[in-house]
C-alpha cells in the first residue's frame, strides 16, 4: 500500500483533502525500532515530531514515583502518538513510549504537523477532543498535570485517600451479652486490656457497646449498682464498615457519629474493631485530623477561626491531586460538626427542647457539595404536639433557630438572600406542615414553584432525632408512586434552560461581561447535572442528595450506562475542583470574597480544551433528557 493510501486509513489524517494527503505523504520518514526500544520518556524527550505506526507495537504508560508503569496501552498500526504532546504539553512526551520488536513508523516533522492543525480545524479538533476526553479519567489527569513536587504528591494523596480500611490493623472483638452484670463486664474488659466491649442480646445480634468512658460517666459518677444488666447503660449505635472502604470514609463516619470504635465487616461477617485513635495516628497529617480539632473546640469565635482556615486546607488538597468529590464531604463534614457544636452551644443555653425534632441543611450542603462560598440553607422539622403545647413549641424552636443562624453567619456561613433558613419562620415547623408542603409541591406544581423549591428536595439530616427524617423519606416515597408528570415536566424543563457555554462549533468557551471581565460562571455551567440528576433520582425515588451517589445509584439501576455514568460523574467533578480552586486563591490571596466567574484566558489549552468536552457531555445529557420528557412529558 501506498504512503498516500496508508494516509486515507489513519485517524484524523483521513480528514484532510486528497491533494493535501499526497503532499503530506511526501513528508514523511520511515523509521524502523528492534525489541524494546525507549523512544520517549515522560516529561522529559522534546518531540521533533509525531509518529503514524505502520507495523509493530508501540507500549506507552505513565511511570509512578515506585516506578510502576500506570495507564499502560499498547497502540498498533494506524495510530499516531505526539499530537497532543507537541500541542498541549509545551511539545515534551506526555507519556513514556517503548517501541516493540519489528515496529516500522512514519515519522511528521513538528513543523508540519503545526502547518495542517492551523490549517485544518477538524484535523487540530481531534487531537484536543481527545485529550479533553482523556483528562475526565482521574488518574491520567493525575499525571498529566503533574503537580508541585509529583512524587511526593501522589505518595500523599495515595495514603491518604486510597488506603484502604483492610489495610489497617484491627483487634479481634470482645463480647458479652445483655444480662451480662456491669462488674463483669470491667472484669472482661481489664483481662482483655480493652476499652470497647462489644454487647450482643439473646439472638446473637449486637446490640451496644461499653466503653471505659461509658464506666466512668454512668457508673461510677451516678454511684450506679455494679450488679445491674450491662444493657441498661450500654450505648449505641454500633457503627460498622466493610473492610474495602476507604480509611477517610471510616474516619467521616465516626466524625458524624461521634463514636469513639468501629467494627470492619465482610461479606456481611464482622471481622474487627478499630478506635479511632488508631486510625488517625495513621494519618497523622490528614485534615480528617483538623476535623477532630474542630470537634474539641470551646467557643464561637474557635469555630470562627477553624473555618477560615479551610481554604488554605482545600488549596493542598487540590494541589496533591485529591479528588473533588472527597474535598467536598471534607468541607462538608467541617461545616456539619461546626453547625453541631453551634446547636448544642445553644441547647445548652436555652435548656432542653420541649419536642423532638431535626435541624436539616438544604441545597449545596444537603448535597454535601459545599464550596468556599456558602451561605445557610437549612430547616427545622419538630414533632407534631397536642394543641395546648403548639404555641410553646413553636415559640422555643424560633428562638432556637435564629439563635443557631446568627452565630453560623458570625461564624462565616452567611443568611441565605433567598431566605431558606430555619429562622425564616416558614421554613420551623411541624413535621404534618412540612409533609402538606411537599405535597402541595408536588402536586400543585408550576415552574415557579418548582425552581424555587427544588432545594428542599436536596435535604439531609444533620442533628436530632433521625426517625423524623426517615418519616418525611416515607411520605415522599409513597406520594411519588403516584403520577407526578406534572412535577418531572417543569423540573426537567427548568433542568433545560441552562445551554452550556459554548460557541457554535465548538472552538470557543462563550462569555459574559462581568465588570471589565470576559468570564463564565461555572456555578451555572455545573447546575445542568445537578437539576437533570435530581429529576432522575426523584422519578426512581431514590433518596440520596449527593449528586456522585445519586449518578451511582442510577447506574445501579440501569438507568445510566457504566459509560454515561463515568462521563457525568467526571465532568462533574472536574467543574467542581476547577471551582474550589478558584475560590481559594480569591480567599487566599487576593484577599476577597469568593465568587463562580471563571476566566477562560486564566486557564491553561489543557484546561481549556477539557472544559469543550465537558460542556458537549453536558448538552449531550440535556439532549437524551430532552427527548425522552418531549416524549412523555411534553406531550
Amino acid at each position: 500500500m501506498s504512503r498516500t493510501e496508508f494516509l486515507k486509513t489513519v485517524v484524523p489524517f483521513n480528514l484532510l483533502p486528497n491533494d493535501v494527503i499526497e503532499s503530506v505523504a511526501n513528508l514523511l520518514h520511515e523509521v524502523n525500532y528492534s525489541k524494546d526500544t525507549l523512544i520517549y520518556q515522560q516529561e522529559i524527550t522534546k518531540m521533533k515530531g509525531v509518529d503514524i505506526i505502520v507495523s509493530g507495537e508501540y507500549e506507552s504508560f505513565f511511570y509512578d514515583s515506585a516506578q510502576n508503569k500506570r495507564l499502560l496501552e499498547k497502540h498498533h498500526s494506524g495510530f499516531c502518538y505526539g499530537g497532543v504532546s507537541v500541542l498541549l504539553n509545551r511539545k515534551r512526551s506526555l507519556r513514556t513510549v517503548i517501541a516493540k520488536k519489528g515496529t516500522t513508523v512514519y515519522f511528521l516533522h513538528r513543523r508540519d504537523f503545526r502547518g495542517l492543525c492551523h490549517a485544518y480545524d477538524d484535523f487540530f479538533h481531534h487531537f484536543t477532543s481527545d485529550f479533553g476526553r482523556r483528562m475526565l479519567n482521574e488518574e491520567f489527569a493525575h499525571f498529566a498535570k503533574k503537580p508541585t513536587s509529583f512524587e511526593e504528591s501522589f505518595i500523599a494523596s495515595e495514603q491518604l485517600y486510597s488506603r484502604k480500611i483492610e489495610s489497617i490493623e484491627s483487634r479481634e472483638i470482645i463480647y458479652c451479652k445483655t444480662y451480662t452484670p456491669i462488674y463483669e463486664a470491667a472484669q472482661i474488659m481489664s483481662a482483655g486490656k480493652i476499652s470497647c466491649l462489644i454487647v450482643k442480646n439473646e439472638q446473637d445480634k449486637v446490640v451496644g457497646f461499653v466503653t471505659d468512658i461509658t464506666l466512668r460517666d454512668k457508673v461510677l459518677a451516678t454511684r450506679g449498682d455494679s450488679s445491674d444488666p450491662v444493657e441498661r447503660i450500654m450505648d449505641n449505635p454500633v457503627v460498622t464498615i466493610n473492610v474495602h472502604s476507604y480509611v477517610y470514609e471510616a474516619l467521616l463516619m465516626m466524625f458524624s457519629s461521634k463514636t469513639r470504635y468501629i467494627l470492619t465487616e465482610d461479606h456481611g461477617v464482622l471481622k474487627g474493631i478499630i478506635s479511632r485513635n488508631k486510625l488517625l495516628s495513621e494519618q497523622a497529617q490528614s485534615p480528617l485530623v483538623y476535623i477532630q480539632s474542630v470537634k474539641l473546640s470551646l467557643s464561637v469565635d474557635e469555630l470562627k477561626s477553624k473555618w477560615e482556615q479551610v481554604p488554605q486546607m482545600i488549596t493542598q488538597l487540590i494541589g496533591r491531586g485529591v479528588n473533588a468529590e472527597i474535598v467536598n464531604q471534607i468541607i462538608t463534614t467541617v461545616a456539619d460538626t461546626i453547625a453541631q457544636k453551634v446547636i448544642e452551644g445553644v441547647i445548652a443555653d436555652m435548656g432542653t427542647p420541649p419536642a423532638k425534632f431535626v435541624f436539616m441543611v438544604l441545597g449545596s450542603e444537603g448535597r454535601k457539595e459545599q464550596t468556599l462560598k456558602t451561605d445557610q440553607d437549612n430547616a427545622i422539622i419538630y414533632e407534631d404536639k397536642a394543641n395546648e403545647h403548639r404555641e410553646e413549641v413553636r415559640e422555643y424552636f424560633l428562638k432556637f433557630a435564629d439563635t443557631v443562624s446568627e452565630k453560623l453567619n458570625y461564624i462565616g456561613f452567611s443568611f441565605c438572600t433567598g431566605g431558606f433558613m430555619a429562622k425564616n419562620p416558614n421554613w420551623t415547623h411541624s413535621l404534618s406542615h412540612w409533609k402538606r408542603n411537599y405535597e402541595s409541591w408536588m402536586l400543585e406544581s408550576l415552574p415557579e414553584t418548582v425552581i424555587k423549591f427544588s432545594t428542599f428536595f436536596d435535604c439531609r439530616y444533620i442533628y436530632g432525632e433521625m426517625q423524623i427524617m426517615e418519616e418525611l423519606w416515607a411520605f415522599l416515597d409513597e406520594k411519588l408512586q403516584q403520577p407526578m408528570e406534572k412535577l418531572f415536566f417543569h423540573m426537567a424543563n427548568n433542568a433545560l434552560q441552562y445551554q452550556p457555554p459554548l460557541t457554535s462549533f465548538f472552538k470557543n468557551i462563550r462569555t459574559i461581561t462581568v465588570g471589565s471581565q470576559e468570564v463564565f460562571d461555572i456555578k451555572k455551567a455545573m447546575t445542568p447535572i445537578v437539576d437533570l440528576v435530581r429529576v432522575y433520582a426523584l422519578k426512581n425515588r431514590i433518596f440520596k442528595a449527593n449528586t456522585g451517589e445519586r449518578l451511582k445509584a442510577l447506574k445501579e439501576k440501569g438507568v445510566f450506562s457504566e459509560t454515561a455514568y463515568h462521563e457525568l460523574n467526571q465532568s462533574y467533578y472536574y467543574l467542581m475542583a476547577m471551582r474550589l480552586r478558584k475560590q481559594a486563591s480569591q480567599i487566599i490571596h487576593d484577599k476577597v470574597e469568593p465568587d463562580n466567574y471563571i476566566d477562560p484566558t486564566s486557564l491553561t489549552k489543557i484546561e481549556q480544551v477539557t472544559l469543550k468536552e465537558i460542556f458537549k457531555t453536558i448538552e449531550d445529557f440535556q439532549s437524551r433528557i430532552k427527548m425522552e420528557y418531549t416524549n412523555s412529558l411534553f406531550g
